[in-house]
């Protein structure tokens, strides 16, 4: 690994392999363009973000960004996923950031914009 930048996009998780699968395919336009990025689970799937840091670490990572796949900072982002990240940098001796939720970002907000006028165009077929 040359870059020591890794990007962990951050998914709830779901014992329901489907949901993870959404997620997976959504995940992939970013993990094709960006260099070192991943995702990871929060709970409940794997690969969790214990495992994704262990494994980006022996390959050189020592910063890592947390891009949450979440619309909202709910409890989870507020305080789970914040704790996991001390836990988790202490552990393995890197720095993390969480990033603001994908939904805080207005580009979303254009995206479902596009997608409900799709589905509108087919209403009207």
């Amino acid at each position: 690994m040359t870059n020591p930048h890794h990007i962990i996009l951050l998914a709830h998780g779901s014992s329901d392999r489907r949901w993870c699968q959404t997620f997976e395919k959504l995940a992939e336009p970013t993990l094709h363009a960006i260099e070192n990025s991943t995702i990871a689970y929060m709970e409940l799937a794997e690969p969790s973000m214990d495992t994704i840091v262990a494994q980006a670490k022996a390959q050189g990572a020592e910063q890592f960004t947390v891009v949450p796949l979440f619309l909202a900072a709910g409890r989870h982002l507020r305080k789970d996923v914040p704790a996991m990240i001390d836990a988790i940098s202490e552990e393995h001796n890197v720095t993390m950031r969480l990033a603001d939720p994908i939904g805080y970002n207005p580009q979303l907000g254009l995206a479902i914009r596009d997608v409900v006028q799709e589905e509108l165009a087919k209403a009207a077929v």
